[in-house]
């Protein structure tokens, strides 16, 4: 059978990951499983895993820049190459084969539709030296008949040639710009310091924040307020700290005190206010921060299940809130796909599945990929895990938003003066609750109009300043997306490199960021320009331009080499000084050099400044139970071995090996052993005992 496929023409498809490609092959009748491919009569689906190439590190380049030296730097290597990763290579070589077969005639990639997803499918085709026709498929979600459509509507690679050169020139930028400024300040201050294009200036929003909160000082002021018909009006001023004493507060209440106070003005105003706009990825992850407490690493990593695994959600990787006009056909479909899990659904079904708000429709606002909406697939709840399902409902909610009315509501302000002293009374009106269902709507509102004085009636309260706040992964997201810093794809990734390499780090317990004091350090040792936001935002923009045709990668790449030159020879030329936190003054056990603290995936541990000594700072928690007290045992790493250690009675057990722990009888065991040793250990009758049994029974 493999023989007679063999004889037809294939097209050689490139998903970016396996399950991608499982459910190609399924839709394109490629039903021949092999460990790298699938294969049918027409197409054979393969993947990738990722990246399978990566640009090749300054060693690879040139031998002498595998010493970490300052007298190499910057490095600029006239030609960047590719090299396979290491663990990915079988993968890499099976598709090179499959590139070679004679029945191979064109190849389609079918990696992500973004700037990534085309760099990970050029890379591969590169380095099999494929030099047939390639063909672009382009599509915004994963269902049968979105991919079914983008089969018929392949696009020639050509058209994407640009969009690879962005990707080509983000990660070339990349390697100059992080490899020689990480280098040069990792020689310079004896310390493994990692900077960047778009990290450094991100941490520095975080230490930003953090130092007003420091310089904030808290101070007290006092407000006035006119109480009347069960309302409070607020006093009418520029400074509203005016009031820093309650004494001056006092005085003035005092001149208006038993004075009466004329209605001098009321007017209505009636607001309307659509919906929002469906989501972005960034201010999804934002919300799902606020919401949850989700990273947003954790968020993207949802919402590509929804979009890859169940196929209940369009692209992902988005930066738009807005739809093409081609999409409208589609939303009564997918009004019906959610009206199983979503009441509201059926509501919008039988009023026609009119789209309320038009403004949402904008094909000049749609890049790459239109905004975060539920497909056409139908949901099964059930299938989605906990976290799944919450953010799939944020997503559904503002879709189903598009269909609601306006949410209309009726100010009035009303104005009462009082011997010179101007006193505002607020009130809103609900009176159409629109796509906010859950606001109450009422007619009653007190009716300033029919009102003409007002008896002086005032309370003074006392008031703190309140602290600028902390930022979470929420408000840093939507910094940087104000800034140009990252893009949907990268932000989320970025956060967590800070973190990883100790320059940052989470609240405990809480979303909140913090910079780390190596992180403090890093901000005023790294170059001035890269701190700011502006320069990165500038590359972003260009990376935009080059994406679009509008600039060439040569011109972007020449500035990047120039800065990178510029930046290495100030780091070089800088006095500062750098002291590592990180050191203790605990001694290493075999070598009496200092130990430095570092964290791991795996908790935090003292690791030697000069051998490969390393322990745990904590005792790590096993789920062995104490024998005495029934609650976990540290495990505690001795000098003959690790063993277990009750911290509440101070209980050691030995730590089994492995071999020793499969030789440990299971729990059937166990109970037949005990049931065994109890009818053993049974007291035997004593012969006077049986003598009076005797004897009874004889009578």
């Amino acid at each position: 059978m493999y023989n007679e496929e063999r004889t037809l023409t294939k097209k050689l498809i490139i998903a970016e990951k396996p399950s991608v490609a499982r459910d190609l092959a399924r839709i394109l009748n490629a039903k021949t499983k092999t460990k790298n491919y699938f294969e049918g009569e027409k197409y054979i689906v393969t993947w990738a895993l990722g990246h399978l190439l990566t640009l090749k590190m300054p060693e690879d380049i040139e031998k002498s820049w595998a010493e970490w030296n300052m007298n190499q730097l910057p490095m600029l290597p006239k030609k960047l190459g590719i090299k396979p990763l290491p663990k990915t290579t079988a993968q890499l070589k099976a598709i090179g084969n499959l590139a070679k077969r004679k029945d191979v005639t064109g190849a389609v990639i079918a990696t992500d539709a973004g700037r990534e997803g085309e760099l990970v499918a050029r890379w591969i085709l590169e380095w099999v030296r494929f030099n047939k026709p390639v063909e672009r498929l382009w599509i915004s979600s994963q269902t049968d008949k979105a991919v079914k459509e983008g089969f018929r509507t392949l696009k020639p690679s050509k058209q994407y040639d640009s969009l690879y050169h962005s990707a080509l020139s983000r990660s070339k930028a990349d390697w100059l710009v992080g490899l020689n400024v990480t280098r040069a300040l990792t020689v310079k201050y004896s310390d493994n310091l990692s900077a960047g294009r778009v990290q450094t200036p991100t941490l520095a929003f975080v230490r930003n924040q953090e130092e007003k909160i420091e310089k904030f000082m808290p101070t007290t002021f006092f407000t006035i307020e006119l109480l009347a018909f069960g309302q409070k009006g607020k006093l009418e001023t520029k400074n509203p700290h005016q009031f820093k004493e309650r004494k001056n507060a006092e005085e003035f209440v005092g001149r208006l005190n038993g004075k009466i106070g004329h209605v001098a003005n009321v007017e209505k105003k009636e607001k309307s206010q659509s919906a929002p706009l469906p989501y972005d990825l960034t201010e999804l992850q934002r919300v799902a921060n606020n919401h949850y407490g989700f990273s947003a690493k954790r968020t993207l990593s949802l919402v590509q299940s929804l979009y890859e695994t169940h196929k209940i959600v369009s692209y992902p990787r988005t930066d738009s809130k807005y739809l093409p006009r081609d999409i409208a056909s589609s939303m009564k479909e997918r009004l019906e796909a959610i009206a199983g899990s979503f009441d509201v659904a059926k509501r919008y079904i039988k009023a026609g599945s009119v789209v309320k708000q038009t403004a949402v429709f904008n094909d000049n606002k749609v890049s790459d990929h239109y905004a975060l909406i539920p497909t056409e697939e139908r949901v099964r709840a059930e299938k989605l895990s906990s976290d799944e399902w919450k953010i799939y409902k944020l997503i559904v909610e503002r879709f189903l938003g598009l269909f609601a009315e306006k949410h209309i509501t009726e100010t009035m302000r009303a104005k009462v003066e009082f011997d010179g002293a101007t006193f505002v009374f607020t009130s809103n009106l609900v009176k159409q609750a629109g796509w906010r269902g859950n606001d109450e709507v009422s007619d009653k509102q007190l009716d300033w109009s029919k009102i003409e004085s007002v008896k002086g009636e005032f309370s003074i309260e006392k008031n703190l300043t309140s602290p600028p706040k902390a930022l979470t992964e929420g408000t840093l997201l939507e910094k940087m997306e104000k800034s140009g810093l990252g893009t949907p794809a990268t932000r989320a990734e970025i956060i967590e490199k800070l973190i990883s390499s100790e320059l940052m780090e989470r609240g405990n317990g809480t979303s909140i960021l913090k910079t780390t004091p190596k992180g403090k350090q890093l901000l005023t040792l790294v170059n001035p320009s890269l701190v700011t936001p502006e320069l990165t935002a500038k590359w972003e923009k260009e990376l935009e331009l080059i994406a679009k045709g509008k600039m060439k990668s040569a011109e972007f790449l020449n500035e990047i080499e120039e800065v990178t030159t510029k930046l290495v020879r100030e780091i070089k030329q800088s006095e500062k000084s750098y002291k590592d936190f990180a050191i203790t003054n605990k001694k290493c056990p075999d070598c009496s050099s200092p130990l430095r603290e570092r964290n791991t995936r795996d908790g935090k541990f003292y690791v030697c400044t000069s051998c490969s000594y390393r322990r745990r700072k904590d005792a790590k928690i096993s789920n062995h139970r104490c024998p005495t007290c029934h609650k976990k045992m540290e495990i505690i790493e001795g000098s003959n071995g690790a063993y277990f250690r009750c911290k509440y009675d101070g209980t050691t057990e030995k730590m089994l090996d492995k071999s020793e722990r499969k030789k440990k009888m299971s729990k059937h065991e166990e109970r037949k052993l005990l049931k065994k040793i109890n009818q053993e250990s049974e007291p035997e009758e004593s012969p006077l005992a049986l003598a009076l049994k005797k004897a009874m029974a004889g009578e």
